[in-house]
């Protein structure tokens, strides 16, 4: 269970009144396994999403997951909640995706012949096999992301936040990364515009302006939005 009380984000600006909001009154409990946040550019998702592995800490509220607050117990939350970004290269920091799984392995796995092993491992059971020791320069936008995925995966959290997970792929690898996120076992929480990937959702949130303007079962909300947008 993630729990955010009260929480509002603001950041420095050089225009009075030397402070901006992106985020405001959020009091949310997220509890179902597949969550959609849906909205246009700036309206907040990705601050929101943030907040969840405690990359961004609240200005003022709470954020706790599982009992864990993310401004005291932040390596716990993170140990919980796996976080991936839109652009995979972001993520991805090594010339490999088995160099970059081997690193999310290396505190749980001391062996380094083992690590490689395990890494190997995860990789292949994404497809990603044939791939492991390719430069990540070389491989398609799909498989990038399928990369990052899987180092993140082999953290073994038991949440994922994906921020717009499909936006920088073609329809092929679209369908391919929502396939995968489909069928993983842990929640799984993504910011997208990507409506039919929110539609997969339980539960889908209109972020607008900061705020959570709806709420609720994944035709209604998205209905909602499309209006909105008319």
């Amino acid at each position: 269970m993630i729990v955010l009380r009260d929480v509002s984000v603001a950041v420095a600006t050089s225009a009075e009144p030397g402070t901006k909001l992106l985020l405001a009154g959020i009091d949310l409990e997220l509890a179902e396994h597949r969550i959609a946040l849906i909205g246009a550019n700036g309206s907040g998702k990705s601050t929101l999403l943030r907040l969840l592995n405690g990359l961004t800490l609240p200005t003022a509220g709470t954020v706790q997951v599982d009992g864990h607050d993310t401004r005291t117990d932040g390596p716990a939350v993170r140990r919980l909640v796996g976080f991936t970004f839109t652009d995979p290269l972001s993520q991805l920091v090594l010339p490999t995706a088995l160099d970059d799984v081997e690193l999310s392995l290396r505190s749980r796995v001391r062996n380094r012949a083992e690590r490689q092993a395990e890494a190997r491992a995860w990789l292949a059971r994404y497809g990603l096999g044939g791939v492991a020791e390719h430069s990540i320069y070389d491989l398609s936008g799909g498989e990038r992301q399928l990369a990052a995925l899987v180092s993140v995966l082999a953290v073994q959290p038991s949440v994922l936040v994906c921020d717009e997970p499909t936006t920088l792929l073609d329809l092929r690898n679209r369908n391919l990364v929502a396939g995968v996120l489909s069928a993983l076992p842990h929640q799984v929480i993504v910011a997208t515009h990507d409506l039919e990937l929110a539609a997969r959702s339980q539960r889908v949130m209109l972020i607008d302006q900061g705020r959570v303007a709806a709420d609720g079962e994944p035709a209604e909300v998205i209905a909602h939005y499309r209006r909105a947008m008319a």
